[in-house]
C-alpha cells in the first residue's frame, strides 16, 4: 500500500474543499449587506494552515506518510464540524 499517495489524496481533498468554501461563501444569499459572512474565511484558513499545509509537507518528504494521513483526516473532520456550523449561520435563500 502506497501511503504517500493516500496522504496526497487526503491533502488534496482538504485543499479542494478549502478552495470551494470561497466559492460557496461568495454565493451566499445577501443577508443584511454587511459582508460578515466573509469572516468565515478565518477559521477555515486556520484549519487549512494547521492541518493541510503540514499534511502536504509530510507527504512530500516521503517520510511520515501515515502521520500525514492522520493529520489530514483530523483536518477533514475539523472542516466538517466548522462548515456544518457555518451553514446554520448563513442566511437562507
Amino acid at each position: 500500500m502506497n501511503f504517500r499517495k493516500i496522504a496526497a489524496l487526503v491533502a488534496s481533498a482538504g485543499t479542494l474543499f478549502w478552495l470551494y468554501t470561497f466559492y460557496a461563501i461568495a454565493h451566499v444569499p445577501p443577508g443584511d449587506g454587511t459582508g460578515f459572512e466573509w469572516l468565515a474565511v478565518f477559521p477555515l484558513g486556520t484549519i487549512f494552515g494547521l492541518f493541510f499545509l503540514p499534511a502536504w509537507l509530510l507527504a512530500a518528504s516521503e517520510r511520515l506518510s501515515r502521520l500525514s494521513i492522520m493529520v489530514g483526516l483530523c483536518g477533514l473532520i475539523a472542516f466538517a464540524v466548522v462548515w456544518a456550523q457555518l451553514l446554520n449561520e448563513f442566511p437562507k435563500s
